[in-house]
Formats: structure tokens, C-alpha cells, sequence
């Protein structure tokens, strides 16, 4: 039986709001390197994200 939307959401929209804002951050930055088929090191911006997240 196929999860719904919500079922899959659901881990994210009960997320602490510095997590939801870590995970929002990531996506996009994913997001925007798959538009510009990137190919470099995303590890380097993923820590800036969560480093701004935590402080």
C-alpha cells in the first residue's frame, strides 16, 4: 500500500524549526545544483547550512 503525501511529510513538519530549516536549506541548494548539473562538493555548503542553523 503506497504512503500518502502527508506520511512522507510528516517526519519534516514535526521537525524542530532549526532542523526543518537545515533540511529547506539543503533541498534548495541541491535543487539549484541539479538545475546547473554541478558536479562539485556539496559537503562544504551542507556544513556552512547546518553551522548557521545551530547558532
Amino acid at each position: 500500500m503506497p504512503e500518502s503525501q502527508n506520511d512522507v511529510q510528516e517526519p519534516i513538519s514535526s521537525a524542530p524549526p532549526e532542523v526543518q530549516q537545515i533540511i529547506e536549506k539543503v533541498w534548495k541548494l541541491e535543487k539549484s545544483r541539479l538545475d546547473r548539473k554541478s558536479k562539485g562538493h556539496i559537503n562544504d555548503d551542507i556544513l556552512t547550512i547546518v553551522k548557521e542553523a545551530v547558532q
